[in-house]
């Protein structure tokens, strides 16, 4: 049985994303969001990442086919409450990189799947742990262009998975689209996700 929402729509421009994604989808549209990414005050990270999340998906929704199925995603890394997003600069990654340092910190992913019926919205929550830099590795690393696009300053999936030295909870959420709780919403609101893509 194929999904009875077409098309499916990822709300990112994020090359991981969409590698993610095509594990569960063969056929698939990309449209990045252009939603407000600011932060609202008194929510909590875990509400915030939230929040950004369904931004996306609603921006995205508003072009949209009537019949899509829309899914949207936001990244954010928290450390003693404070949310790190990208950086802004050089230095500002590396003020993000030494603040992770020889820390556990934890990273949230929000996954905000939208039906023409539905809107459903989970957060995954993963513990990493960072081991203690070595003086100039965080300029090393940043010089590297790759902490530039990614909320805390690092990748897992790339160098910055030097750093790392263990985590607790789910990996792909770190990467930025935790697959098996998107699996699981997806069966929730009536896809049946994956089927289509393992006949393929």
């Amino acid at each position: 049985m194929e999904s009875r929402f077409q098309p499916v729509i990822l709300a990112s421009q994020s090359p991981r994303r969409k590698e993610l994604l095509a594990r569960i989808f063969s056929d698939f549209q990309v449209c990045p969001a252009h939603a407000d990414e600011s932060l609202t005050p008194g929510f909590t990270p875990k509400q915030n990442v939230a929040c950004l999340a369904q931004r996306k998906a609603q921006a995205v929704a508003q072009h949209s086919d009537c019949q899509a199925l829309i899914i949207a995603s936001d990244t954010i890394v928290v450390c003693d409450d404070v949310i790190l997003g990208k950086p802004e600069n050089e230095a500002d990654a590396v003020r993000m990189l030494r603040a992770l340092s020889g820390r556990t910190h934890q990273v949230m992913t929000a996954v905000c799947v939208k039906t023409p019926e539905r809107e459903l919205t989970q957060v995954s929550v993963t513990d990493v742990t960072f081991r203690t830099l070595r003086d100039g590795e965080a300029e090393a690393y940043t010089a590297t262009g790759e902490p530039m696009d990614k909320a805390g300053a690092y990748g897992i999936q790339g160098m910055g998975g030097l750093f790392v030295t263990g985590i607790d909870g789910d990996y792909y959420g770190v990467m930025g689209l935790p697959i098996c709780m998107l699996h699981e919403m997806l069966w929730q609101v009536g896809c049946d996700a994956g089927t289509e893509k393992q006949k393929g």
